[in-house]
């Protein structure tokens, strides 16, 4: 494509007099420059990319944008612009011919449970028949392809590649999860969203974003403007104070849904249980009783938001029941791991001190003889979460287990003496290393007690002075288990 038809619309400084020449792509990471790409060198929280325009060179980009003045003497075209993340996800878009016009949009944003809405709503469509694409924290896919997920929104000009490939692949509808850093860092600019959702706002990447009123600013941008105006509608959450304020201000066409205040969908009545919950909507046409595998009141406003979303885009109450019904168990969301013990453990990904509240009160609900909770909490991160986390745990368990979780560059020690402040009793143990935490705590476990082990969920990878190495919570639970006695690597669940 012609350099100056791929930064077309950005807001350029001076005149970059560029030549009429061709550019096979757009790079942002300088280790990943390919022949004759454009590297936009962007300014991160850890990295500047305008130290390694040399390195993008050498591997053959062809012309450079940046915030920064052109260098002296410097031999290839140099594109200065206002706002790197903004004319990567620009210049992005127009690389690869506005993709997110030929699909519908769909976008997640909210603390907690926008991957159990993404799986529920990419079950719906499905189940109606469409092809659908779908990117998330557990991990990206598309019909008959599937990849890792590196974060939960990536990286602009990844996003619109995803795109094309979706758009490729004859999809229709794409469902993305909306992290807080992506609107802010402008990885959804230059995004058409048809349909945009709001979960909840509790404490979380306060580190990053210094106050609440800061992290609600960042997710209402995903409802007024990412480059193409607002959504067609925006879908609210009533029962959380910020997204109660967001349906007074939100521009263009909104529905509401909650589990207690009046609103377009509302949850009726519900029966929960260990394999399930048996739930009877109300929905603007009527009612609506279905049956999902999703454990939890919780997760009842993920499924009124997944509803809500499918209600919009016309589908049958058959497409809406099916689809719900066939949505499988979400990895590391609540996730029973069963060998065939006497007690139930429960992996979840709860990491915020709401999540972990709701995970602890689910459980409860369930009447379990003992409660006993296994979490600690990432290093590098919100520090003020720990003590209230600590708190939460004492209140609704029986039993507390702290230990390290990925504690990255920090000291796991003083990471769990801060979640130690939230606590007023002794009802506690702590044993930094994770495995031999949970073959304590699992050991401990007795006929119909509840083991939860909280905080990574799906997460494979633990974080320990910098370096990254395997770990997964459900692996190392039927580890555990196995050497109890239960199951066998062929039959465990």
């Amino acid at each position: 494509m012609k350099l100056r038809n791929v930064i077309k619309n950005i807001e350029l400084r001076g005149d970059p007099q560029i030549s009429d020449i061709e550019v096979s792509g757009v790079a942002y990471d300088s280790r990943k420059v390919k022949s004759e790409e454009l590297f936009v060198a962007i300014k991160g929280e850890e990295t500047d990319g305008n130290c390694y325009v040399g390195q993008a060179i050498d591997l053959g980009a062809k012309a450079v944008l940046s915030e920064n003045q052109k260098p002296l003497g410097f031999k290839i075209p140099w594109i200065q612009v206002d706002q790197d993340r903004r004319a990567l996800a620009q210049a992005a878009d127009n690389f690869y011919s506005h993709p997110t016009l030929d699909l519908r949009l769909i976008g997640i944003t909210g603390t907690n449970g926008k991957t159990s809405t993404s799986y529920l709503i990419e079950s719906i469509l499905k189940e109606a028949g469409m092809r659908v694409g779908l990117l998330g924290t557990v991990g990206h896919r598309g019909p008959e392809w599937e990849a890792s997920a590196v974060r939960t929104t990536p990286e602009s000009s990844d996003l619109q590649r995803f795109f094309r490939n979706f758009v490729e692949m004859k999809c229709s509808d794409v469902v993305v999860e909306v992290s807080s850093h992506a609107l802010m860092m402008e990885r959804v600019y230059a995004c058409r969203f048809r349909t945009a959702v709001f979960m909840n706002l509790t404490p979380d990447h306060l580190d990053y974003h210094n106050s609440m009123h800061h992290y609600f600013n960042a997710k209402r941008r995903l409802f007024f403007d990412t480059g193409y105006g607002p959504p067609d509608l925006s879908i609210i959450n009533l029962d959380d104070p910020w997204g109660k304020s967001l349906s007074m201000t939100v521009p263009g066409l909104h529905t509401t849904f909650s589990l207690s205040e009046e609103a377009d969908f509302q949850v009726l009545e519900y029966h929960l249980g260990w394999t399930g919950t048996r739930v009877n909507l109300k929905i603007p046409d009527g009612e609506l009783e279905v049956t999902t595998c999703l454990v939890g009141r919780f997760n009842l406003s993920n499924l009124l938001a997944a509803v809500a979303v499918a209600s919009s885009l016309g589908l049958d109450r058959r497409a809406l029941k099916k689809g719900i019904e066939k949505c499988r168990l979400i990895p590391g969301r609540f996730e029973r791991i069963n060998c065939g013990q006497e007690f139930h453990v429960i992996v979840d990904y709860a990491h915020t001190p709401d999540a972990l509240e709701n995970v602890l009160k689910t459980a409860r609900q369930l009447q379990p003889r003992k409660l006993l909770i296994l979490f600690g909490c990432g290093g590098d991160r919100d520090q003020s979460k720990r003590s209230l986390m600590g708190s939460i745990a004492e209140k609704w368990s029986d039993f507390v287990m702290v230990t390290s979780d990925n504690p990255r560059s920090e000291n796991p020690l003083e990471i769990i003496l801060e979640i130690q402040k939230g606590f007023h009793s002794n009802n506690h143990n702590v044993h930094l290393d994770r495995l031999q935490a949970i073959r304590h705590i699992i050991k401990r476990a007795r006929k119909k007690d509840v083991v939860i082990l909280a905080g990574k969920g799906h997460e494979s990878e633990q974080q320990v002075a910098g370096q990254f190495r395997y770990f997964d919570d459900r692996q190392a639970a039927r580890m555990v288990l196995q050497e109890m006695g239960y199951g066998d690597s062929a039959n465990v669940q």
